[in-house]
């Protein structure tokens, strides 16, 4: 037993003596001894390590892991629109209708008044063609005269005298159907051949006084031969043979359409009595009488027109 431990113990002794004996060589020959290799001094205590010892794992570089992409959300639906149609739009109050102003009177002759002594003026007048009173029309206008009376002479001052009797006449037509001498002829007749037929519309006659003379009457005949009624009846005296600048003395317009401004007088229905105008005074030299067509048509006639003065 004691011989088999000493052999243990000189194994021993001779493998640590083996080892030194090989390290103290490979120091001074600076040579690793087999199965070692040199390391950096400032890696560890010794300059060699044990090439026999596993490598050192090299560090395993730390790669957070990629997420997985998300999964695509579920698309919301979109809630469906619902159109909401506007309001309907409140009707405007509509505008108020203004009327239309009235257009600026004719300026007419002052009411005629008398000083001193008068006489009366009683035309001769022609027989009556159609029998009865005339009526209203149908769809008559607003200033229709619905008298039955007719008037059938007039007061005057004394002196005055008719003037125009065979005096010039002059109208717009320059080609009327028959000649308008026929107007201040002295025949009031309604028969066909007794008056002066003038273009449709508007239309006038003007008659020359000669001189400026002092006017108190006008006496109008149109065509009598039916009960018609002329429209825009206007009688007017001036010095101005052009009548820039005149006085109305007679106005039946009661719409302007003749454009000489509205008129105070009524319409009227033509009698053989025809129409007077009573003057009072208004000094001129020529007398122009208008009309615009009658209610059976366009056609303007004039029998006979009469002025009265001094």
């Amino acid at each position: 037993m004691k011989k088999r431990h000493h052999r243990r113990a000189t194994t021993a002794v001779s493998t640590a003596c083996l080892t030194a004996l090989l390290l103290s060589s490979c120091e001074k020959l600076d040579k690793a001894a087999p199965g070692l290799s040199k390391i950096s001094s400032s890696s560890a205590p010794s300059v060699y390590t044990d090439t026999s010892a596993p490598a050192p794992a090299a560090p395993v570089a730390v790669t957070k892991p990629t997420p997985a992409p998300e999964a695509p959300k579920p698309a919301m639906p979109t809630p469906a629109v619902v159109s909401t149609p506007p309001p309907a739009p409140v009707p405007a109050a509509p505008a108020p209708v203004v009327a239309p102003a009235p257009a600026t009177p004719a300026p007419a002759a002052a009411p005629v008044a008398i000083t001193g002594p008068a006489i009366t003026i009683k035309p001769e007048m022609p027989k009556p063609l159609f029998v009865g009173t005339p009526l209203p029309k149908e769809n008559p206008p607003p200033n229709l005269d619905t008298s039955t009376v007719p008037t059938l002479e007039v007061k005057v001052p004394e002196g005055v005298t008719l003037l125009s009797k065979g005096k010039t006449v002059t109208s717009n037509d320059s080609a009327p159907i028959g000649d308008l001498t026929l107007a201040t002829d002295g025949d009031k007749q309604g028969d066909d051949g007794y008056f002066v037929d003038l273009m449709p519309g508007k239309a006038w006659i003007q008659i020359d006084l000669g001189e400026p003379k002092e006017i108190w009457l006008l006496w109008v005949w149109h065509f009598h031969k039916q009960n018609v009624m002329f429209k825009d009846v206007i009688a007017q005296i001036s010095d101005d043979p052009e009548f820039k600048t005149s006085t109305t003395v007679f106005n039946n317009d009661f719409d302007n359409s003749a454009g000489l401004g509205v008129g105070p007088d009524k319409s009227y229905i033509e009698t053989n009595n025809g129409r007077p105008i009573p003057v009072s005074g208004v000094k001129g030299r020529y007398v122009r009488f208008s009309s615009n067509g009658r209610d059976l048509d366009d056609t303007n006639q004039y029998i006979e027109v009469e002025v009265y003065g001094k």
